[in-house]
């Protein structure tokens, strides 16, 4: 008989694409893991892990088998989760991944929804879109908060339900001329006058990166930055740093409100507003905590305190 532990390990492999981490990320032996596996196929009766001199991936049966794992461990943690908790008490983890410019948003979200059910643990994780959208499909996160056009186009909403939270304005962020005991707002700046200072951004596999790169295109300006990271974290060092300046949406700007050495421009012509939401996996029954989770996405006083911190310094 199937067990849960063995189809854990499955999707461990699959998740690290290595033996060894899988088998340290699910606190056992290698040994243990492999036989495991091997249990699973003479069970099927069929191939399901390519082997070589290291992980090659899995088998066509080896993925149908991974895709039922995947559902049954799903449904064995959303019982054990309903059975734990009530509907106005849920319990257990709640594992949500978002694009790293929306960051402060999903942490002022968890902390939230953590205050209204404690017995709710949220994990929140910055991953990239594409990491966001094969973690809802691979059922390792309940809730992604990303770019809404993006999970929109057709391939996406097939398998994604969509919750608009708010619209993200842009602006140019770089050291102020005198320091201030608050973050300082600027004039307006057009995108072509941006494109003429030494800017760092993010890199070009970013999603952000293109909308910002499509903003300087619709200028009539090219952009080359003289920095490039994949860093959030980074990317505002570097401002706070004084040389350099950057393009940053205003969740990450109203992050920045006690760095009273910097100001903030809003950036036109044209003024980009980009839609955020949450998505979550048309697959699967809800547990209660991400029934919870999407009743907080869906508050209006939760999505007027998101667009008030999306655009403008509230």
């Amino acid at each position: 008989m199937t067990s849960l532990a063995a189809l854990r390990y499955l999707v461990a492999l699959n998740e690290h694409r290595h033996f060894a981490r899988a088998a340290q990320a699910c606190h056992v032996t290698q040994p243990t893991l492999s036989n495991a596996l091997r249990g699973l196929e003479e069970e099927f009766g069929t191939p399901i892990v390519k082997r070589g001199r290291t992980y090659a991936g899995l088998t066509a049966e080896g993925e149908r088998i991974l895709k039922t794992a995947q559902l049954m461990l799903h449904e064995h943690a959303r019982l054990v989760q309903d059975l734990a908790a009530s509907a106005k008490q849920p319990q257990g983890a709640l594992h949500i991944g978002v694009v790293p410019t929306a960051v402060p948003m999903a942490a002022r979200f968890a902390v939230q929804l953590q205050g209204r059910h404690p017995g709710i643990a949220p994990v929140v994780r910055s991953l990239s879109s594409r990491e966001i959208e094969e973690g809802l499909d691979s059922l390792a996160l309940d809730l992604g908060l990303g770019f809404a056009e993006r999970w929109s186009l057709p391939q996406a909403a097939a398998r994604l339900s969509l919750l608009p939270q708010y619209e993200e304005h842009y602006f140019l962020v770089r050291r102020a001329p005198r320091p201030a005991a608050q973050l300082q707002m600027g004039e307006a700046l057009t995108w072509a006058e941006a494109a003429r200072l030494p800017l760092c951004l993010l890199t070009p596999d970013m999603h952000n990166r293109s909308l910002v790169d499509s903003a300087f295109a619709r200028a009539g300006v090219p952009v080359k930055p003289v920095m490039e990271t994949n860093s959030v974290l980074t990317l505002t060092l570097t401002v706070q740093a004084g040389q350099l300046a950057s393009v940053l949406p205003g969740a990450l700007v109203g992050a920045l409100r006690h760095q009273g050495e910097l100001e903030a421009l809003p950036l036109v012509e044209p003024v980009m507003c980009t839609p955020l939401a949450f998505a979550v996996s048309r697959q699967v029954q809800p547990s209660r905590a991400l029934q919870a989770a999407l009743a907080l996405a869906a508050d209006a006083d939760w999505l007027a305190q998101a667009g008030a911190h999306s655009g403008r310094l509230a």
